[in-house]
């Protein structure tokens, strides 16, 4: 974890002493020119900046990397995004500037064996940084560098600069500045997570706090914007296919995103940290700044959720400066997708900020008689209520109208099928209209407490008329699909609210992290499913057109209500440097309301549920981080009951994960092995005694190893790569044969995408990236008879950035592979060769 060794606006300072302190200013500079000189004693790097007030600075030390953070100030170097020197000494492997989220920027410099030291000059207008390396720092002569007067100075006068060098520390200063080493550095405001090309080296997902990847002892992995962009994903979650364990699902009719991880389908996602239910929720990759999966269980912080992992969607958040984007996507079948992304302060003073994306895709498809249309639009505002406080106010509204689409069903013929063929009626539709508004208020007391309550609502509304297989079985003549026609209005509400507070505190040597937080949520789920027999169609020579029906008799008409209450208490120790602890557990009070409009039935039960996890990590040298982890999740039953008509006791998962991390190439790339044994158990399955109804007797089993690297292998090389090993199956039940493997899990799967962009030159900017996608053999349903082959698909882009501008045009499936997806009974086959271009501008 990093340690920050001040907590300071410096005027001129060292990274390890202050000599002029300034008040901290909410100016945003630019920085428009790095230049990097050596000198006697090492290197000498000039930062020249618009602002004619001193930079804020923050330093800190990481083994033997100098870290020196630039806050309210922003990078705009007419070369490039960033700055990269390698080697520029014997003793320095390489200094990098680089933006630091929407109003930073991170200097490092990193030596080859010892820490370089360094002393911060403010210039006119400026930073010069003076490094000393390790080989000099001994014998060279004391500098004595010119600095423009502070606005503190009362000696200096405003129009001659003071060549007075900064006083040395005495005794009793610099055992104050050696316990102020000791102090960790908190930083306020909007700042996002860092990220350096596609990787992400913090994350909040398993923590709720923003903790180093290395100091977390799970798996969990990042996917920025970056990725997004350069894949020219559309559908969001075609970007997790970059992350190991990782199964794409084709969700409700094509419609929502749902996921297989670590072999275990997923019910819900997260969205900002919030239950993101995926029955009828749509997200769109406009909204999205970055995703994290976090792989395992992770009720401990969030409740209700499957043992495999989570998807946690974290929106783009107001810039502090003016930014403006606009694309336009074009491509294959009719695609057409135009976006803005407008960003920045509606008050001189910044202290209300605004972010407004918009996107509307109308597309068809390969498939017969499939069009979609959707349009998003996402505001979002923030207000800064003092130097410690800010609320942020998000709206998001979606509208989709597409054909519902059901894929094939799970039998052998659908291989023989073209894969155009659509087997409903031309006139199918699916409508979905969605709100999204939240609220959060964030306050930090003093850099060592935070307070965050946020609260958020989800509320959809759908409806779907359609004609669809009545068993997703063919008839004898292995040639006739049987169907009925179905109309359905669905409503889905969700709303949350949490509260955590953070503090940081020492107990002797040992530092603790205290999370203590309480989550109240309500969700209900009003659905009316109508229903009658249709016409039957042959798969091989299909007519339609056949009348639709108008008298449809109700067979589902029931309204849920899931009340929970969550407490959780999480404490992130390090014992020592090198060696971490991670503690929680979460008690969930859960009461389930189901009531049966047609029967006129009700069902309720309450769950008290407690869900624990207990992680430690080691880092025997500065690179490497080993870890282990026990913890467990729980999910209701609600769609099984006894022959007593109660609803099951809930399922219990159990995960024990192991693995190593590591960060290489100077920390320019990360890599994670992780191994894990998932034990899911209360499974429903068939009531021996009454066939009719289950028990809470089935159990499942999911164990593999997983490996992820994310990174940058040299200036403008990015690449992120996966590989999986999973064995999912049916351990224990008294319907389906033991061994079974669960759907859409396939045993080996692996991707790798990477990305080439030309850094000099007259052909700088130019761009080539490529990748392909793994995924082995699968069920297509339980019990086991039927099997998805194994496929291999490949993408390739080539893109030109320049100034403001950037064109590119992406190649998906490029050899045209022929590959199916899995859920359910239901199978979807993948598209073919395609083909998106885009252009966009932003300024």
């Amino acid at each position: 974890m990093l340690k920050a060794r001040s907590f300071t606006c410096l005027g001129l300072a060292g990274l390890a002493s202050v000599a002029i302190v300034q008040p901290c200013r909410a100016e945003v500079a630019q920085i428009t020119a790095v230049q990097l000189q050596p000198t006697a004693n090492g290197v000498e790097l000039i930062l020249e900046s618009t602002s004619s007030t001193p930079l804020q600075v923050f330093t800190t030390r990481y083994r033997q990397t100098l870290i020196t953070d630039i806050v309210n100030t922003q990078l705009q170097l007419p070369e490039g995004r960033t700055f990269r020197q390698s080697n520029p000494t014997e003793a320095i492997a390489g200094v990098t500037v680089a933006p630091l989220g929407a109003n930073s920027v991170r200097v490092t410099i990193t030596g080859k064996a010892e820490l370089p030291s360094a002393q911060v000059v403010q210039s006119t207008p400026g930073l010069v940084l003076n490094i000393t390396t390790p080989t000099t720092a001994a014998t060279a002569p004391p500098t004595e560098p010119t600095s423009q007067p502070s606005e503190t100075d009362s000696e200096s006068s405003a129009d001659t600069p003071s060549t007075t060098p900064a006083p040395p520390i005495d005794s009793t200063d610099q055992a104050e500045a050696d316990e102020a080493e000791e102090e960790e550095l908190v930083i306020t405001g909007d700042r996002e997570p860092s990220v350096d090309g596609y990787r992400a080296p913090t994350a909040a997902t398993a923590t709720k706090t923003d903790t180093p990847l290395r100091d977390i002892p799970q798996s969990i992995q990042v996917v920025p914007r970056q990725v997004i962009q350069d894949q020219q994903v559309t559908r969001i979650g075609d970007a997790t296919r970059n992350v190991s364990g990782v199964t794409v699902l084709q969700g409700y009719g094509g419609s929502t995103d749902n996921y297989t991880i670590r072999g275990l389908t997923t019910s819900s996602n997260l969205r900002n940290g919030f239950r993101d239910d995926g029955f009828l929720t749509f997200t769109d990759p406009a909204t999205i700044e970055r995703i994290e999966v976090l792989k395992g269980p992770a009720s401990v912080l969030y409740g209700q959720f499957e043992p495999g992992g989570v998807v946690n969607y974290v929106t783009k958040k107001p810039l502090s400066d003016p930014f403006y984007a606009a694309e336009l996507q074009i491509g294959s079948y009719n695609f057409y997708r135009p976006s803005i992304d407008f960003s920045g302060p509606l008050t001189p003073d910044k202290s209300i900020l605004y972010r407004l994306n918009l996107a509307y895709e109308n597309a068809g498809s390969f498939r017969d008689f499939v069009n979609n249309e959707v349009f998003v639009a996402a505001p979002v505002f923030t207000f800064k209520l003092g130097e410690a406080t800010s609320l942020t106010l998000e709206y998001e509204y979606v509208n989709v109208d597409r054909t519902f689409d059901r894929g094939f069903p799970s039998e052998p013929e659908l291989f023989a099928l073209p894969i155009n063929r659509f087997l409903g009626e031309p006139s199918d539709r699916y409508k979905l209209t969605g709100n999204k508004p939240s609220l959060t208020i964030d306050h930090q007391f003093n850099p060592n407490l935070r307070l965050r309550t946020a609260f958020t609502a989800q509320i959809f509304e759908a409806g779907r008329s359609n004609a669809q297989a009545r068993t997703f079985r063919l008839e004898r003549d292995r040639q006739t699909l049987r169907r009925r026609y179905t109309a359905s209005d669905e409503k889905v509400e969700d709303y949350g609210l949490q509260t955590d507070l953070v503090s940081k505190f020492n107990t002797g040597s040992v530092k603790h992290e205290l999370l203590a937080g309480f989550e109240l949520s309500r969700s209900t789920s009003d659905g009316v499913l109508r229903r009658t027999e249709f016409t039957s169609i042959n798969i091989f020579n299909p007519v339609y057109g056949s009348a639709i029906p108008t008298d449809l008799p109700p067979v589902f008409d029931s309204d849920r209500r899931n009340d929970s209450l969550g407490l959780y208490l999480q404490d992130q120790i390090t014992l020592l440097p090198n060696l971490k602890l991670l503690l929680g557990g979460r008690f969930d009070f859960v009461e389930l309301d189901i009531e049966d409009r047609l029967a006129e039935t009700t069902t309720n039960r309450n769950y008290n549920v407690f869900s624990p996890r207990v992680g430690i990590v080691y880092q025997p040298i500065e690179p490497i981080s080993l870890y282990a982890s026990f913890s467990r999740s729980f999910r209701p039953n609600v769609f099984a009951s006894t022959s007593s008509g109660d609803l099951l006791e809930p399922e219990r998962g159990t995960q024990y994960e192991v693995g190593i991390k590591g960060e290489l190439l100077d920390g320019r790339l990360s890599a994670t092995l992780a191994a894990y044994n998932i034990t899911k158990t209360n499974v429903a399955t068939t009531d021996p005694n009454d066939l009719d109804f289950s028990i809470a007797a089935g159990e499942i089993k999911s164990r593999g190893i997983e490996l992820d690297i994310v990174g940058r292998l040299a200036p403008g090389w990015n690449i992120i790569a996966s590989y999986a090993h999973n064995d999912a199956f049916v351990s224990e039940d008294n319907n389906l044969p033991v061994g079974s493997r669960l759907v859409n899990a396939p045993r080996n799967s692996a991707s790798l995408w990477t990305t080439y962009e030309l850094q000099s030159g007259g052909l700088r900017g130019l761009g080539f990236g490529g990748g392909i996608f793994f995924v082995g053999d699968r069920e297509a349903e339980l019990p086991n008879t039927i099997t998805l082959p194994s496929f291999v698909r490949a993408d390739a882009t080539i893109f030109y950035r320049r100034d403001t501008y950037r064109a590119a045009i992406n190649f998906k499936n490029l050899f045209g592979t022929g590959y199916y997806e899995a859920q359910g009974s239901l199978v979807y086959p993948g598209a073919p060769f395609t083909v998106v271009g885009s252009f966009s501008v932003e300024f």
